[in-house]
This record gives structure tokens, C-alpha cells and sequence, in this order.
């Protein structure tokens, strides 16, 4: 569970690996349990929970990202497509942080602890003193989701909850990030609080040893030299140190000897300042620092190859939850480059060539929407999505249904919808006799279109070979892609009926 990247002020961490145990535990950590306690106490319905822990447990939540006040990601329900879950929490003002950060570093140990990725219950219970909201409380988190259902939370919120217990387990920066505080910024603020805190601590030890040197009584003075009145009676004890020669002087090898500190260059005057050493360290000298010999960074010899390049993963990641800047570019519009970007990038790296060449704006414009399919549905549409679609002289119903083709099968698929044709009657014949040896509706032909008698379902027979399946309201002939293509028109027409 490592994190991918960081993106301003917010955090990606890629999908959990499923976790099949019932009896595992989402969180063993006494703040992921206290997250879990508040989903499941402002649960409205309980089958939804238990229905959100299963697609948990299966895998079912996509890449998730960490934000200031949000958690948002992709997760995989019973239809192909899957739904923008999101849960909401209230970052904390100024004024909290502010306490909270005087809480940490008034006691060493709750900074060690953060260092460690704990969070001990002396630190909750001081912040909670300190009237920080750290833990969510009941009814605190606001879930949403792009599905219909609006249960609280729905089953794909609640399974983005139940695996972000996991992250918070793991992290609790991760709950610290949601109250809108940076990891980096928070140990940043806390290395200067607690430098501060030693600097007025140094001070006041100065201050006090001061205060007790002037306590002390003062030794008696030093008098002048050659002064007769303080002198001892032992006269001795004035006479240098060092055996005494027979004229009245010490030896040349007394540490008190006049020559003992200078040249024995008989032509140095005496008086002449000793020479300079200059193998001192100059004063204005820094530290040694690392480094490279130019000759040796700049040298020609054979150096060992770079290791082979890691393998592309298997499909393009779903894009971040950007935040929103005032003065900055719209976040969800960003989404759309950012989802291009990253599929063209991995269908390079997987195929060598770039397939994503546009034949017109139009085209390119279906590619797009069909890439970030957390924007629409079939009948509701964002400003972005409506946008997009006007910057081509479309509606967003048709740009809607036309990304849907797309994603059935590229630019084949999308051919499929816009273009019908008369295909040879053999592979018509053999698709109507499959379908009534499987027990399946008759089927009558309008060119490469199957029908059932009811007018809801449809097989489009395309030029690839594949049969597209479309659905439609009984006797409304408004046909919409809906499934996946396939090679077998009992094969597509039983995947629809069973999505």
C-alpha cells in the first residue's frame, strides 16, 4: 500500500488488494475502528453497509485520493461502467491547527509517535481537550456517488469508506490530510515550534546559571607585581620555577625559561612577532563539502548500462482529484486531459504508435467523453460534459450515446451507430438460427439490425464481425449501446440481458 504520487495538497494511493475474509477486521488501529464506528453510526440502512463492506472486501474501489475535506474514487458495480464515489469531511480552521500543533509539541512523545504512524489516545484525548475535531463524529461525513441510488451512504460510498479505514490505519497523516493539514507542512511547523521551545529553554538555563555565578563569593584579588606588601615570608616561594644554576639563573629548559618561546635563530630580534602558521584553519574557511573531480565526471571510459525499462501496467490509472484553486483552471475539465494523456501514453508505451489519431474534432471529442464516463449518464449530464459537447455542434445526448459506442468497441463501434449498411445475408441467417436454438427472442432484420418484436433490444451486426447490442424503452426507438461486443450473437445479446 505505497503511495503512487502527490499532487498539491493531496495524496493518490492506488487500489487496495482484495481482502476475501469476512473476518478480517477493515482497521486493527483504535482511529481506524473510531472511523469505521462513524460510518456505520450515521448509516441510514444497514443492508447498504453490509452490501458496501463486500465490494470492499472484493476489491471493487479503485484508485483513491486524499484531499483536503474530500476522499474521491472510482469503484466497480454490477454494470461496466463505474461510479465517482465521494466522501465529504469538515477541515479544521486555523485556530485548531493552531492548538493542535501546541498540544503535539508540548510533549515529545506525541511527536515520536506521529513520526511512527501512531496516534495515541493521550493525543486524541489532549486535542479533544483542546477542543480540536480530529476524529469524524456521527453524521460528520457527507457521502455522494454518481449511481442512482440515494441511500446514505450507498453501497459504492460506503465501500470507499471501509477501505479508507485501511489507509487511515496505515497513516494517520491520512485523517490529519482530511482536516486540511499537509504531513510536510505539519512537520515543518512542529520542528520550528519545538526549536523555539529549546531556544527560550537554553535561554532561561543561561539566565539561571548567571544568576547563580553572582551568588557566588568573589576570590580575593591578585597583587601587582613587585609589590612588598602582600609578599610571603618565605622568600622561596617568589624564586622561578626550574633547577637553579650557579650564577643565580634557570636552566634554558625551564617552561619559564624568556627563550623558551622564541627562534633559536640568534638573527630574530627579540621583540619580532612569531611567524604565521598557516596550516591554522582560516576563519572565513566552510565545511568540506561532497563532490565530483571534473576530471573524473567528465571522463570517457565505459560505464555500465542503465537497467531495462519496467514493464507497462496493464491498463491506464484513473486520474486524481484535483482541487479546486480560485484563479485556476476548472479541475474536473483538467480530468479530461489528464485521462487522455494517460491513455494515449499507455497505448504507446503498449503498442509503440499512437492509436488515438483523430479523423475530426468530432471524433476526438467522442474519444474524450468516452474516456471519463464519471461525467454523465444517460439522461444527466455535467457543464463540462454539456460543453464538450456544444464546442462540436452536438447535443450531450448524442455525445453521450456516441461515447458509449465507443466504448463498446473504438472507432469500429462508433461506426456501428452512425453507419448502417447491407450486409451479406449468411452471417444474419446463422445469428437468427443460433438464437432461436438458444431460446432467445426472434429477432427480424432491418439491414444490420436485429430487433426483438418488443422494440427493446437490438444486435448491430458491424463490419468487424461483431454483434453490438443496444436496448431501447418498448416502442421508443431511442436505441442506446449497451454491453459489450461480441463475436457471438447469443454471447452479446445474453451479456446484455444479464449486465
Amino acid at each position: 500500500m505505497s503511495e503512487t504520487s502527490r499532487m498539491g495538497s493531496g495524496r493518490v494511493f492506488p487500489a487496495l488488494p482484495a481482502r476475501p475474509d469476512p473476518h478480517t477486521p477493515f482497521a486493527t488501529s483504535w482511529w481506524g475502528n473510531a472511523w469505521t464506528d462513524a460510518l456505520e453510526e450515521s448509516a441510514l440502512d444497514q443492508a447498504r453497509l453490509a452490501r458496501g463492506r463486500t465490494y470492499a472486501r472484493e476489491g471493487a474501489v479503485d484508485t483513491i485520493t486524499v484531499a483536503p475535506g474530500r476522499i474521491v474514487a472510482y469503484v466497480h458495480g454490477s454494470r461496466p461502467r463505474p461510479y465517482r464515489a465521494e466522501i465529504r469531511l469538515r477541515t479544521m480552521l486555523p485556530e485548531h491547527w493552531d492548538r493542535f500543533l501546541d498540544t503535539v509539541a508540548t510533549d515529545p512523545a506525541h511527536i515520536a509517535a506521529l513520526l511512527d504512524k501512531e496516534m495515541p489516545h493521550a493525543l486524541a484525548d489532549a486535542a479533544a481537550r483542546a477542543d480540536v475535531p480530529l476524529l469524524p463524529g456521527a453524521r460528520e461525513m457527507a457521502p455522494s456517488c454518481t449511481c442512482p441510488d440515494r441511500g446514505h451512504p450507498c453501497k459504492h460510498a460506503a465501500a470507499l469508506a471501509y477501505q479508507t479505514a485501511r489507509l487511515l490505519d496505515a497513516d494517520p497523516f491520512v485523517l490529519l490530510l482530511l482536516r486540511g493539514g499537509e504531513e510536510q507542512d505539519l512537520l515543518d511547523e512542529l520542528a520550528h515550534r519545538n526549536a523555539r521551545k529549546s531556544a527560550v529553554e537554553a535561554a532561561e538555563a543561561a539566565a539561571a546559571e548567571l544568576r547563580a555565578a553572582r551568588r557566588k563569593p568573589r576570590p580575593a584579588a591578585i597583587p601587582p607585581h613587585g609589590s612588598d606588601s602582600m609578599l610571603p615570608d618565605d622568600s622561596d616561594s617568589m624564586l622561578p620555577d626550574g633547577p637553579v644554576l650557579p650564577d643565580g639563573h634557570t636552566s634554558p629548559d625551564s617552561n619559564t625559561s624568556p627563550d623558551s618561546n622564541t627562534s633559536p635563530d640568534s638573527n630574530t630580534p627579540p621583540d619580532a612577532p612569531a611567524p604565521q602558521d598557516h596550516t591554522a584553519p582560516h576563519p572565513h574557511d566552510g565545511p568540506v563539502l561532497p563532490g565530483v573531480v571534473a576530471r573524473e565526471a567528465l571522463a570517457t571510459e565505459y560505464r555500465s548500462p542503465l537497467p531495462a525499462p519496467l514493464p507497462p501496467p496493464p491498463h491506464p490509472g484513473e486520474p486524481p482529484a484535483l482541487p479546486s484553486v480560485p484563479g485556476a483552471p476548472d479541475p474536473t475539465a483538467l480530468e479530461f486531459l489528464v485521462t487522455d494523456a494517460a491513455a494515449r501514453a499507455h497505448a504507446y508505451l503498449m503498442t509503440g504508435t499512437d492509436p488515438f489519431t483523430a479523423t475530426s474534432p468530432w471524433h476526438d471529442a467522442v474519444r474524450l467523453a468516452a474516456s471519463h464516463p464519471g461525467l454523465t449518464g444517460r439522461r444527466t449530464f455535467s457543464r463540462q460534459f454539456a460543453e464538450l459537447a456544444r464546442s462540436v455542434g452536438s447535443t450531450a445526448a448524442d455525445l453521450s450515446r456516441a461515447a458509449a459506442a465507443w466504448r463498446q468497441g473504438g472507432e469500429a463501434g462508433l461506426t456501428v451507430l452512425e453507419s448502417p449498411w447491407d450486409p451479406p445475408a449468411g452471417p444474419f441467417d446463422r445469428a437468427r438460427g443460433a438464437l432461436v436454438a438458444a431460446d432467445l427472442p426472434r429477432m427480424t432484420i432491418d439491414r444490420n439490425h436485429l430487433t426483438d418484436a418488443e422494440g427493446t433490444l437490438q444486435l448491430r451486426y458491424g463490419r468487424d464481425g461483431r454483434w453490438y447490442p443496444y436496448v431501447s424503452e418498448p416502442g421508443g426507438g431511442d436505441w442506446w449501446p449497451e454491453g459489450e461486443a461480441d463475436g457471438d450473437p447469443v454471447g452479446a445479446l445474453t451479456g446484455m440481458t444479464e449486465a
